[in-house]
């Protein structure tokens, strides 16, 4: 089989995609998305998502948390707290611009403003 490209999935950066059509597919997390044409890098489509002290954040970022965090039926989120494996939103949700699975509150949005890349 002839090496093919195949982009790494948006949402969840798995490298499995398939193409459907126009669109493409990830098995692993079941995003569909269509590709922007080849020369044209995907940061151009969209802005950069920046940290609270400025370094741009990726998909598959491990960060820690700046601020501690009130939680609304959880509990609370304190400073210092490291995330591993941020998705970027392709649409933000009430300011929250980035989507982690944070320890001790589970699966929720954050904003990058409260978070810094672990370098």
């Amino acid at each position: 089989m002839s090496e093919e490209y195949t982009p790494a999935c948006p949402a969840c950066a798995e490298e499995y995609s398939y193409q459907q059509g126009q669109l493409w597919v990830c098995p692993m997390c079941g995003h569909e998305w269509i590709e922007a044409e080849k020369g044209a890098e995907p940061d151009e489509a969209g802005s950069k998502v920046l940290d609270s002290v400025g370094n741009e954040l990726t998909v598959g970022d491990a960060v820690t948390i700046t601020k501690g965090l009130k939680v609304k039926g959880g509990a609370d989120i304190k400073a210092g707290t490291k995330v591993r494996g941020i998705r970027l939103l392709e649409s933000p949700i009430n300011g929250h611009d980035l989507e982690a699975k944070v320890p001790g509150a589970g699966q929720i949005y954050l904003k990058s403003s409260v978070v810094k890349k672990i370098n």
